[in-house]
């Protein structure tokens, strides 16, 4: 079959997940889709995949993706005559501590609430479905009737046949070589074939479906697409006698899961500390294949797993394998329209959940690129949500270790990353570690999230309950509240917006009048075409033809992008200068009187809601009066190289006043407590702005 010379859409990689986008965009009518493989359908990491259906994940939008897949796996065999080895069998997670116990009851609660069919199982219920279990110290179980599990690779030739059959065209052994760009716009791939010919395909878009190659393809685009293939084991077991049809079993405080399969057992492994794989590139030739055997890595799972199911020390192991799966930086798929760009879109870094979620992440992304709008919050797996520097080889080799084993992790709150730690440092770093600092990390900035007491023990202690941090917190929200506090908010988001045309464009994309005199802040959210939230900023006008945008630090990337797409040709430059200022908040009842004891400058005469420059010790600072905590108080922009000075200042003049540091955690509670909103948890693109009770905040 020939490579055509032009398509509508030229799709990276046959996957189950590429197979997916074709299925679907062709679905909807797309004429001239091109599925592009290197190699053999599903020869990457599909045809290896366990074939887990599970549909609860950790949000509604993630649920309803997840659900979708499994109704449309069901269908699947009837309409393309492939068959889906589908069987709804069900799934049953145990606890064997009191802390899993608690996670699995929080998660059938979401269950309920998402509308997935859930029940709560004592241990007793759970030897009664799976009776080769070990269960004298289950202490609970959750049972998911509608889970199930399927055949991974033949899934994906059914979406690869169902998409033929509404006119696309999949091509195997054709690899592209070459992305071509103009601007922001893919215009073409170049590409080679096994038999040597090569040639350029010119093309409106570009998914890149590339699976554990995804990084280094968006490299060849231009673009960020930080992922890691790691080493990823199980084993098949000989025939069992009389083994009957089970659910799928996971004992994630063991790193386990059981499946049962033809008579046998699979048992797989999410370790704790996991194998990076491929640093130095994916070889070429890689097709079908598997990765040197480890035993000495698996034994303490099989080890745990013959305790826990003592049929596996009587049945042989037929099979052990080990194969690579890509992993992301925050164990979340990419999904999207890559940020900088007009036409290259990603779905890849399945993080070992590619089967389940094909469908749904499929069907999502042909609706917005069918659209040009998002068909709903998919904010958690958005490829613009990550950062630049999270492209870094080291980086995603660290973080890899410990993103695997987050699986089956406790899942508690407030959890923080252990690896991959200080890449960003606000300029207060030093200062806030030497007064007892506990590190969290947000977009690879470390922030103090709360400040240990002298002799206490700097590190969290997790648990659903209250947490070791609670009291000193708790201390720090009423400093704030009663008396006076500081915390560093350099990490937000800073994007300076100026040029001519900078008024017309933030009044295009946020939802607030931006035609102020300057030194006025104006609160604002970005709004999409059905008047959904997509980001939540206050924007700061500093002159005639700038202004400064202030974001949360996670969402910087994809607010610039959004700036940047309304800007079109107008003239503005639009920049990020997050690391250029130190951010330093003081609030609370006695913050004009700290100020006032350090600055010649009038805060009495200071109006809510304006910005100028002040003096500070002997340096100079840029004072915002506003408050994302609801009380009296200032946020303090300097120059880094001014951070230092102003920091030490405030500090000596803050003993005259009690005045406390406060971490982001009792921000984030006196926020709370004064009913602001934050983004992604309390609103999100799918949250109306009047509905949101923001309707203050928009020039209608």
């Amino acid at each position: 079959m020939s490579v055509p010379t032009s398509a509508r859409v030229v799709i990276i990689g046959g996957g189950v997940i590429g197979c997916s986008v074709a299925y679907h965009l062709a679905k909807k009518g797309w004429t001239d889709v091109v599925l592009m493989e290197r190699k053999r359908m599903t020869s990457g990491t599909t045809w290896h995949a366990a074939g887990l259906i599970g549909q609860l994940r950790a949000s509604s939008t993630m649920t309803k993706l997840a659900k979708y897949s499994a109704d449309l796996y069901i269908n699947l065999e009837a309409e393309t005559g492939i068959a889906t080895g589908l069987r709804q069998n069900g799934s049953i997670s145990v606890a064997l501590t009191g802390e899993r116990r608690e996670e699995l009851l929080r998660s059938a609660s979401m269950a309920r609430a998402f509308g997935v069919p859930v029940e709560d199982i004592t241990a007793a219920e759970v030897k009664e479905k799976y009776p080769y279990l070990e269960t004298k110290d289950v202490t609970h179980g959750v049972f998911l009737p509608t889970d199930g599990q399927g055949d991974p690779a033949n899934i994906a030739l059914a979406l690869a046949k169902g998409a033929r059959q509404n006119g696309a065209l999949t091509l195997e052994g054709v690899k592209v070589t070459g992305i071509t760009r103009d601007g922001d716009r893919v215009t073409g791939v170049d590409w080679e074939t096994e038999k040597g010919e090569s040639g350029h395909t010119a093309c409106d878009h570009v998914v890149i479906a590339s699976g554990m190659w995804g990084r280094e393809v968006g490299r060849m685009a231009g673009v960020n697409i930080p992922l890691q293939a790691c080493e990823h084991f199980y084993i098949v077991t000989e025939a069992i006698e009389n083994l009957p049809n089970l659910p799928v079993l996971r004992v994630p405080d063991e790193c386990a899961y059981y499946k049962e399969d033809a008579g046998k057992i699979l048992l797989g492994a999410f370790e704790p500390v996991a194998k990076p794989w491929g640093m130095g590139g994916i070889p070429d030739s890689f097709e079908f294949d598997q990765l040197p055997e480890d035993f000495d890595h698996f034994e303490p799972i099989l080890e745990q797993a013959v305790e826990r199911f003592p049929v596996l020390a009587e049945a042989g192991i037929h099979t052990f394998f080990n194969g690579p799966e890509s992993f992301t930086p925050d164990d979340a798929y990419h999904l999207g329209l890559v940020p900088g760009t007009e036409n290259i879109w990603v779905a890849a870094g399945f993080n070992s959940i590619g089967i389940q979620s094909a469908g749904g992440a499929g069907m999502a992304l042909a609706e917005w690129m069918t659209n040009g709008v998002k068909p709903f919050d998919i904010g958690s797996v958005d490829i613009a949500r990550m950062q630049p520097f999270q492209n870094n080889r080291r980086y995603l080799v660290e973080r890899s270790v410990e993103t695997l084993g987050l699986l089956y992790a406790d899942h508690y709150p407030y959890r923080q990353k252990a690896t991959a730690r200080g890449v960003r440092r606000t300029p207060f770093h030093a200062h806030m570690l030497e007064r007892g600092g506990v590190m969290g990390e947000t977009a690879g900035w470390e922030r103090a999230n709360w400040f240990a007491h002298e002799g206490q023990e700097r590190e969290y202690r997790y648990t659903w309950g209250r947490q070791n941090w609670f009291a000193n917190s708790a201390a720090e929200h009423m400093a704030v509240r009663e008396n006076v506090g500081m915390y560093d908010m350099s990490s937000f988001g800073k994007i300076r917006v100026e040029g001519p045309d900078a008024e017309a464009v933030l009044n295009k994309v946020a939802g607030a009048d931006m035609t102020v005199p300057a030194g006025k802040i104006v609160y604002s959210q970005f709004l999409n075409e059905n008047g959904g939230i997509e980001a939540d900023v206050t924007v700061t006008r500093l002159s005639e033809t700038v202004y400064l945008v202030v974001t949360p630090a996670a969402t910087r990337p994809a607010d610039q992008d959004r700036i940047r797409r309304a800007a079109g040709d107008a003239r503005v430059v639009i920049t990020d200068v997050t690391a250029g200022e130190g951010v330093l908040a003081v609030m609370g009842p006695k913050a004009r009187d700290v100020l006032q004891s350090v600055s010649p400058d009038d805060f009495d005469a200071f109006q809510f809601g304006s910005a100028r420059e002040i003096e500070i010790g002997m340096g100079l600072a840029r004072a915002h009066r506003v408050s994302y905590v609801g009380e009296l108080g200032w946020e303090l922009y300097m120059s880094s190289d001014m951070a230092g000075h102003v920091f030490e200042v405030l500090e000596e003049a803050g003993r005259g006043f009690d005045m406390k540091l406060v971490g982001l955690h009792a921000m984030d509670s006196l926020r709370i407590e004064k009913a602001f909103r934050h983004f992604g948890h309390d609103i999100t693109p799918e949250d109306h702005v009047i509905d949101a009770g923001l309707g203050f905040a928009v020039k209608t």
